[in-house]
């Protein structure tokens, strides 16, 4: 009776000890696989604020295949999250998602980075971090040719008029620095204000300069004001930034991989995505 309880005893601690050793084995097994480094960088655009982004039929001009759809996405920040990816050693993949989705698919990993002509305003720090900056803009209102205020050198100038900028963007928070303005309601394309503005319903929307040469170039009816006394921003406000998650270990090899590339380049790059637009060629 001793022996087999003895036994019986020896039995129960085999088995204990081997279900503690397997439990431990795959527990660490998968610590292992989720600290394997991602072969993929994806990158989260609008694929609509050309010449910063947008969406093509084909990889023509470098276009890079949006994830789960037919097209293909093309323009600067494409140009730019080619360059970060290959730093990375990373596959590029563009993620199409509209611009107030942008934060709250970073921030629930759908995508590892924002890099979709995005300012790194005092707001948006609240949230997310960035990158150095990759891009610097100044502010530019876009109105029809042969209005009256095609020939506009100061904000103040637009006294009374119509003015609209994108949603969810500090362009239509500097509207208010214009005395007497008729504030529109925020729009959530630039495609849909450059109607706006074609149809009369908008007399001028805020944009920046290089999404300005863009309308003129793609719209004769349309023309970029570049003003003398323009709006009061912070160097933050007209900067672009790659957005990246709270304490991201991504950002001090991004900014590496950045500060390697020269201003004379990107400034290259932008010339090069305003010349290649779709509505450009």
């Amino acid at each position: 009776m001793y022996r087999k309880r003895k036994i019986s005893i020896l039995v129960a601690l085999s088995m204990a000890a081997l279900f503690y050793m397997t439990g431990c084995t795959g527990k660490n097994a998968g610590s292992a696989g989720s600290s394997v480094k991602k072969d993929v960088f994806r990158v989260g655009m609008e694929c609509d604020y050309p010449p910063f982004n947008w969406t093509q039929l084909n990889s023509s001009g470098g276009g890079v295949k949006i994830d789960g759809n037919a097209e293909y996405a093309g323009g600067y920040d494409v140009e730019i999250a080619k360059r970060i990816a290959k730093g990375l050693g990373r596959k590029l993949v563009i993620v199409k998602t509209k611009w107030e989705g942008l934060e709250p698919a970073l921030n629930s990993g759908k995508i590892d980075a924002i890099v979709a002509g995005m300012s790194p305003t005092a707001k948006r720090k609240k949230n997310i971090d960035f990158t150095d900056n990759y891009y610097h803009s100044d502010l530019v209102m876009v109105v029809k040719k042969g209005s009256s205020y095609e020939n506009a050198t100061s904000i103040q100038d637009f006294k009374g008029a119509k003015i609209t900028a994108q949603l969810s963007t500090f362009h239509y928070s500097v509207i208010d620095q214009i005395k007497g303005v008729q504030k529109q309601a925020a729009m959530e394309k630039f495609t849909t204000m450059r109607v706006a503005l074609e149809s009369g319903i908008v007399d001028g929307y805020v944009s920046e300069r290089p999404e300005g040469i863009s309308a003129q170039s793609a719209d004769p009816n349309l023309k970029m004001v570049e003003f003398k006394d323009g709006f009061v921003t912070s160097e933050d406000d007209t900067a672009i930034a790659a957005g990246l998650v709270k304490n991201s270990p991504l950002k001090k090899e991004i900014d590496e991989i950045l500060k390697n590339l020269s201003e004379d380049k990107r400034v290259e790059i932008m010339d090069d995505a305003i010349k290649n637009q779709p509505s450009a060629r």
